[in-house]
């Protein structure tokens, strides 16, 4: 999924948008104690203290990250009288989906999952030719407030835990399996943190996410780390801390601006670390842990979308060296009723040339779910409006 355009002209927004901004999520209740919350030694010594033997939780595991399921029925290893017990020790029921919506063919599905307490996020499932992907969500809405971001115009209602993102992983693994998508069965093969949310200002519960998807049985889904991509708007502190956990996961940038001038107005966290700031920070990823750095960029007309601009931006990815970083111009999903346009062709075509002569690898993101509303956020929101109706 792409950052969507929504709201106000960038001349137009409210001064209040440009301040340094508070990560702190909305207390809530806590979601209930769930396996993918836990490393495989605390899992055991809460069966332990159950009365259960220790091994139990390591099968429980197998199933929840090999089979995808959390039934006790198909549990046939274990001892039908310890199943519920199990079940409901680590197995609580923490996302049940609201509606599923196609797209595509078929190839797409875009998910609405309502959390134990009734607070509403999205997925978005892609079958490819060579591989399946799914799109996740970190947080209930977002507080970066981008006013070209569909979700980012919901305000943050909450952080997700590592269990409420791995449950959308887990389910969305069991429809690619069954052949739920048009492109038929297969293993999911890929992730990423684009959905509802800044990844990086959920730390804690993403990096835990993280090591769910990348562990090997029983403790998590055994994925490649190349094959999971965290993306954040440039909390910079934040992408330090994910070099050093030496887990060799995709960062993808949303830079959408290679001018402070401009990107103060697109990305208000940028009014605290600035687009130098941000580059140098994932110059260095990319020398801590070998993986190139994706640079997206969402092309939005006459706002970002200049030749010039492009070359500022092929500027700065060249003075911090060659190589180290992939741009990504976004063709924008429509939102309804956005005061934002994508780029023309014209100028799409423009900036992509630019970037390249300039020795700059690019590529234009393959864009999906334009027929189902597939801005982040925008099920949410319509669902929400169709209740309140």
């Amino acid at each position: 999924m792409t950052s969507e355009p929504t709201g106000a002209p960038v001349e137009s927004l409210d001064p209040a948008l440009r301040l340094p901004l508070t990560f702190t999520a909305p207390r809530r209740g806590k979601p209930p104690k769930h396996l993918a919350d836990l490393s495989r030694a605390e899992r055991r010594d809460l069966v332990s203290e159950a009365g259960l033997p220790a091994f139990r939780a390591d099968q429980l595991s197998r199933h929840y990250f090999t089979h995808f399921t959390r039934e006790p029925g198909d549990m046939t290893d274990i001892p039908a009288s310890q199943r519920e017990s199990l079940t409901s020790l680590l197995l609580p029921e923490l996302v049940s989906k609201v509606t599923d919506i196609t797209a595509d063919g078929g190839a797409t599905i875009k998910s609405l999952w309502r959390l134990f307490d009734g607070v509403r996020v999205e997925s978005v499932l892609m079958g490819y030719d060579n591989r399946t992907t799914l799109c996740i969500s970190s947080q209930a809405g977002c507080g970066m407030a981008c006013p070209f971001c569909a979700t980012g115009q919901m305000g943050l209602t909450r952080n997700l835990s590592t269990a409420e993102i791995i449950e959308q992983v887990r389910i969305a693994a069991a429809m690619s399996q069954n052949g739920a998508l048009a492109t038929g069965p297969a293993r999911m093969s890929n992730i990423v943190f684009m959905g509802m949310g800044e990844p990086l200002a959920n730390y804690r519960a993403v990096i835990g996410a993280v090591r769910r998807l990348v562990d090997e049985s029983p403790e998590g889904f055994g994925l490649s780390a190349r094959h999971v991509t965290v993306s954040t708007v440039g909390l910079v502190p934040a992408i330090n801390k994910l070099a050093a956990e030496g887990i060799p996961v995709t960062l993808a940038v949303s830079l959408h601006a290679p001018d402070d001038e401009l990107r103060d107005n697109l990305i208000p966290v940028n009014s605290r670390w600035k687009v130098g700031e941000l580059l140098d920070a994932a110059r260095a990823y990319f020398r801590a842990t070998g993986r190139r750095v994706s640079i997206e960029y969402a092309l939005i007309k006459d706002i970002n979308d200049q030749a010039f601009r492009a070359q500022l931006l092929a500027d700065e990815l060249n003075a911090r060296g060659h190589g180290w970083a992939h741009v990504n111009p976004i063709p924008l999903n429509p939102t309804p009723g956005s005061m934002w346009t994508a780029a023309s062709e014209q100028a799409t075509r423009t900036f992509v040339d630019t970037l390249r002569r300039a020795g700059i690898h690019t590529s234009v993101r393959d864009t999906r779910g334009s027929d189902i509303d597939g801005a982040c956020g925008q099920l949410a929101t319509e669902v929400l409006k169709g209740a309140q109706s």
